[in-house]
């Protein structure tokens, strides 16, 4: 769905990628226009949903959140009613910060932020093992964090 965006647009949404904290004043710099014409593309790149939202990123180690895991999920059968389900109870459990329906051996990846192994394990046993569904899982565990990256490649 590019095509409706020009080269200012691209600029305009990679400069927010960097900082979304930029003001309209700094961003029209960064893209040589106006601030008034720059307003107005990001009021309709916000209305045409190219931006989802402005969040910060925060320092997990810093938060005692720095153990990172991605945990493979497979469900015991797989039907719309189970799947919508599962779905439902990932969304609750706050540790989960991401969760994709993946294809292959498993039905889901999780990655999950906890503060240490002795946590990560009792959010198996009391959360996600409460799950009726769940089949098994599989954990993997981050033991040094190469690249992380939030914004697109555009």
């Amino acid at each position: 769905m590019t095509q409706n965006l020009d080269k200012t647009d691209i600029l305009i949404l990679r400069a927010l990628q960097e900082n979304a904290r930029i003001t309209n004043k700094e961003l029209a710099a960064k893209v040589h226009l106006s601030p008034s014409p720059v307003y107005e593309r990001l009021k309709r790149l916000e209305n045409e949903g190219y931006i989802e939202k402005y969040t910060a990123v925060l320092d997990a180690e810093k938060l005692n959140l720095g153990f990172i895991v991605f945990c493979s999920v497979k469900l015991q059968k797989l039907n719309t009613e189970i799947a919508d389900n599962f779905v439902k109870r990932i969304q609750e459990i706050p540790e989960v910060t991401e969760c994709y329906n993946i294809s292959g051996e498993f039905d889901y990846l999780l990655k999950i932020h906890a503060p240490d192994m002795k946590y990560y394990n009792q959010l198996i046993l009391n959360v996600l093992g409460r799950i009726d569904s769940l089949g098994s899982i599989q954990s993997s565990f981050v033991m040094n964090p190469i690249k992380q990256s939030y914004g697109l490649c555009i």
